[in-house]
């Protein structure tokens, strides 16, 4: 049987603030049709991870590849397989929900957005506001258009901080089926949640930070990888596209502003 190889690979990953370890060795291994879950109280260290494995911060030791390749931030290759929600996002102001959707589809090598970029707008029920410019959205609908951006896109790898927030019930039932889906279509999750359900319905395996050394394995798939992490309270701190089959995005308004 051929080896797997791993989407992202985490050797030896260490990190301190001052005096306080969050991460210590950690080693983790995430293969293609894996979701990890990140838990932990907070303060654990489960934004820190996320921002090291993203390139957005650095480890004081360890390494970290993603599809073969280290991680260096401004890679073209990896940005090509990493589909990245971990922070409020900052929109263009004078960008309609639709034009934001459109142009990063197109900046990500989709020569006709148009199917995907109306499916996903139907599918995080933003197909009303398409029109309107970020400022004028709520914080849910904002939390929404966050998501969407990373489902217009190519990706071989979802990270996701706390991707449950400000989403009512519905919303993150919608979410946890949605991640299903990425997942047995084979792209590789890692995501951090305080959501029970959003935890036990997507994830394969779950990272528990912030306790005792070791990892806490759960979830329907055997595991493929290791990690460990200690206490310690930090400061807050040509992929595949996914298109279903069924055209759920009609009637979309494209550009016009509300």
């Amino acid at each position: 049987m051929a080896k797997r190889e791993s989407v992202v690979k985490v050797s030896g990953l260490t990190k301190r603030f001052g005096d306080f370890t969050v991460l210590d060795g950690l080693d983790l291994d995430v293969h293609p049709g894996e979701a990890v879950a990140l838990t932990g109280r907070n303060g654990a260290g489960k934004s820190t991870l996320l921002r090291i494995l993203v390139g957005a911060d650095q480890p004081d030791e360890g390494t970290v590849e993603v599809c073969g390749e280290p991680m260096f931030e401004t890679s073209a290759a990896i940005r090509r397989s990493m589909a990245v929600v971990i922070d409020d996002l900052d929109f263009f102001p004078d960008l309609s929900v639709v034009e934001h959707l459109d142009l990063l589809a197109r900046a990500h090598g989709l020569a006709d957005p148009d199917p995907v970029v109306d499916e996903v707008l139907h599918e995080v029920q933003l197909v009303a506001q398409s029109g309107q410019l970020p400022g004028t959205l709520s914080s849910g609908q904002r939390r929404r258009l966050a998501l969407a951006t990373a489902f217009v896109r190519p990706r071989k790898l979802l990270v996701l901080d706390e991707p449950e927030q400000r989403l009512d019930v519905e919303g993150v039932h919608w979410l946890a089926q949605r991640l299903v889906e990425e997942r047995e279509d084979g792209l590789a999750i890692i995501f951090a949640s305080h959501e029970p359900h959003l935890v036990e319905t997507v994830a394969t395996r779950t990272l528990t930070l912030g306790g005792p050394r070791g990892e806490v394995l759960t979830g329907a798939k055997p595991s493929g990888g290791s990690g460990a992490a200690t206490g310690g309270e930090a400061p807050p701190d040509a992929p595949k596209q996914k298109v279903s089959s069924n055209n759920r995005g009609k009637g979309r308004r494209r550009g016009g502003r509300q």
